[in-house]
């Protein structure tokens, strides 16, 4: 069993607009935009990242936003809501707040004896706001106050035709069985970072997830440096996974895998953090990009979709 991995590191989707997409994290729910970069493979698409003051990981929602992309088809064999750990009592804060700006799919609901709000993003995404105690220091310079405002992950759902074998991977790195409702099996990982808990729904008749606009592209497990990253890398290659080699990202070292109920996995590194090529105090505000990619400054600042 591995003992390197210590939570959540960011969770990945995809957009139709980067406007829209960085109004509704950063003042709809008062996150931080603590990167604004592009996708390495496809660098006429932004790249944004909101999170907490400094883009702490367990507390990072990244997108591609791809320019009039089409909706989603929700299905199995993929993550289904990401669920954003708030202080207790908060709830009713955040429902009078979404209801005001027109959030749609506002919905309360209690699992595994926590509030949650459910609620659904501007492509559809699935999200929950859940009451926990939750140490974690929030970000409030986008308006929310501190009682209230998001602490991070608490962690996701995965939607499953089968989820024997992803049960077992979940194990595997870590996690153990916290408890069972209906078809919704809660995974905690012990000493975790806070950004600890998976659920997964196993639906055996589900049809297949179709990717577009409001999907989950990936989810990422955080690890502390390259070495540890190296030794999960290794042990999950002995046991059978298709595992990437190691990717600079720049603000992190990634390795990718298909787990498989068919979400794609990252396993990401803590270092070197978002601030290697910014201030803390400007974190996002202006353009970077990957170096490969800095010959295209000009073109992509003409083209891309201006965020306010």
């Amino acid at each position: 069993m591995l003992k390197e991995i210590k939570g959540l590191h960011h969770v990945t989707s995809m957009a139709s607009g980067a406007r829209a997409n960085n109004a509704f994290f950063t003042e709809t729910l008062g996150l931080r935009r603590v990167k604004q970069t592009v996708n390495f493979d496809a660098p006429d698409v932004y790249h944004l990242y909101y999170g907490d003051e400094i883009g702490t990981p367990g507390s990072v929602m990244t997108y591609f936003p791809f320019p009039d992309m089409g909706p989603r088809g929700a299905g199995a064999g993929e993550v289904g809501v990401t669920v954003f750990a708030v202080p207790k009592d908060a709830l009713p804060y955040w429902r009078e707040r979404l209801a005001a700006r027109g959030v749609p799919g506002l919905q309360e609901e209690e699992i595994f004896g926590e509030k949650r709000l459910r609620f659904t993003g501007p492509d559809g995404d699935e999200f929950a706001l859940a009451e926990i105690a939750d140490s974690r220091a929030p970000w409030t310079g986008g308006g929310v106050p501190v009682d209230v405002a998001i602490r991070g992950f608490q962690g996701a759902s995965l939607r499953l035709r089968d989820a024997g074998a992803t049960d077992e991977l979940l194990r595997f790195m870590g996690y153990e069985v916290a408890d069972t409702a209906g078809a919704v099996t809660r995974f905690v990982l012990p000493g975790g970072n806070g950004a600890d808990m998976i659920e997964v729904e196993t639906l055996p008749g589900a049809r297949p997830a179709r990717l577009g606009a409001g999907s989950v592209h990936h989810i990422a497990f955080a690890v502390p440096d390259r070495a540890a990253q190296l030794e999960v890398r290794e042990a999950l290659a002995d046991t059978g996974h298709q595992v990437t080699p190691v990717i600079d990202r720049d603000y992190f070292w990634s390795i990718y895998f298909r787990t498989p109920g068919g979400v794609l996995f990252e396993v990401a590194t803590n270092e070197p953090g978002f601030d290697r090529d910014e201030d803390t105090a400007h974190l996002g505000e202006a353009l970077r990009l990957p170096k490969q990619h800095a010959h295209l400054r000009s073109y992509l600042e003409q083209h891309l979709e201006p965020l306010s």
